[in-house]
């Protein structure tokens, strides 16, 4: 089946659905805050509540480039389904949790898990697909992340209509279906397998430990100026990124004056469509632009970074739907356009054996980001400052756009084996 020409789309198809789940697995509880309250009475406090959603990122985002470094030498197939096997798992048994410290623990788990889904399925995506298509299947695995945090949005509609803990229940059950379907249908790709082969004797050949081929991997990303650049405005992008993931509904709720079973669905259904839109439109752009201009990824990249800056002030200091909604649908639009590109622009500086790895370590900045913003605006939250926080990322959005298109000058479209 690998073999047959349109298997590479049958991946993307694959872990769309895989995607959603990461995001929606997660995403369900920045919106079911106040049906959970009633049972788990330190849900009350919108800082605990910004804690528990922090523990998620802390984990998720330390576990990162251990994930990407493991993806880089073994079976991604394998990662991937016992991935979503265990924070399905975790996601069932939070619908039995009545204790604070109890959910706690498994949001833990749950960002270890998930933590070695993304590196692995990116790196698979674009090792089954050339230049000619590799953005636009990013973009379109990136929109199943975004359906995945619009359906989360509706946490507050379930729960009210099936009970929270119902809900947790049947969206677990049927990721751990899915993972055996997934262990069915999906496979590694040849070159891959082949580097898995080859480790023991590489090994042997240049004197090294396992750890000590994990070290080098590092040293040769961290001694990237390029990949210095690529953290610095993946981190940077984190913060708003992670604060609309997890507090825009509760913006919406206070600019718009709306009840949380309607600010959840609209304001996660914003940024969902928007960024759906984003990704098939920046992929296009990008892989057409980079055959004439091999700069043409990181400058679709940057297009998007520019979109996001006026759409946060909007979002801060809107109170109209116009404004807000606007401001939401531009910022999706936006981060479409950057999402998309991320994975191919490492490939124009990294060779396959170092993408995961790579991938991972920006993921770790970029959450650890989102975990540092994800807390403080809940204390923001309960001071009354959510919006005006909100228009200063603004600030830090239009800075690294500039240092973005300064930095990475790419030689080709796809790093070689060095």
């Amino acid at each position: 089946m690998k073999n047959h020409k349109y298997y590479p789309w049958l991946v993307v198809a694959l872990l769309w659905v895989v995607a959603l789940l990461n995001y929606m697995d997660r995403q369900m509880l920045s919106t079911m805050k106040d049906a959970m309250s009633v049972d788990i009475q330190e849900l009350q406090s919108s800082q605990m509540f910004g804690n528990l959603m922090a523990a998620f990122m802390w984990i998720y985002g330390l576990a990162s480039p251990f994930a990407g470094a493991v993806a880089d030498r073994m079976n991604r197939k394998w990662l991937i389904v016992g991935s979503l096997f265990v924070w399905s798992s975790v996601t069932l048994l939070m619908g039995f949790t009545h204790d604070f410290n109890t959910l706690y623990a498994l949001r833990m788990v749950m960002g270890l898990s998930e933590a070695m889904y993304i590196p692995a399925a990116l790196a698979l995506i674009a090792d089954f697909h050339t230049g000619k298509s590799r953005s636009l299947a990013v973009g379109v695995h990136m929109t199943g992340l975004y359906v995945g945090q619009a359906l989360g949005g509706f946490g507050a509609l379930l729960s009210a209509e099936l009970s929270w803990e119902n809900t947790f229940i049947y969206f677990g059950l049927f990721g751990a279906v899915y993972a055996v379907v997934l262990a069915l249908l999906l496979h590694e790709t040849d070159a891959q397998m082949a580097r898995i082969k080859a480790t023991p004797e590489q090994k042997t050949t240049e004197g090294e430990s396992g750890l000590e081929n994990v070290l080098a991997s590092f040293r040769k990303i961290l001694s990237s100026v390029p990949f210095w650049g690529m953290l610095l405005f993946f981190t940077a992008t984190s913060l708003p990124g992670w604060a609309t993931k997890n507090w825009l509904p509760t913006l919406f709720a206070n600019n718009l004056n709306l009840d949380m079973t309607l600010a959840g669905p609209i304001s996660t259904a914003t940024i969902a469509l928007s960024c759906f839109i984003g990704v098939f439109v920046g992929g296009a752009i990008s892989d057409r632009w980079v055959r004439s201009n091999v700069k043409g990824r990181v400058y679709t990249s940057a297009m998007g970074l520019a979109m996001m800056a006026p759409a946060l002030l909007l979002l801060g200091f809107g109170h109209s739907y116009l404004s807000v909604v606007g401001g939401g649908f531009l910022f999706g639009f936006g981060l479409g356009f950057f999402d998309t590109n991320n994975m191919p622009i490492l490939c124009q500086f990294f060779s396959a054996r170092y993408r995961s790895t790579a991938y991972g370590v920006m993921n770790m900045s970029g959450v650890l980001a989102g975990g540092y913003i994800t807390k403080a605006l809940g204390k923001s939250t309960d001071a009354g400052n959510l919006g005006s926080d909100f228009a200063i990322m603004a600030a830090v959005v239009g800075v690294v756009v500039l240092i973005q298109l300064f930095i990475l000058n790419p030689k080709t479209d796809n790093m070689v084996e060095d």
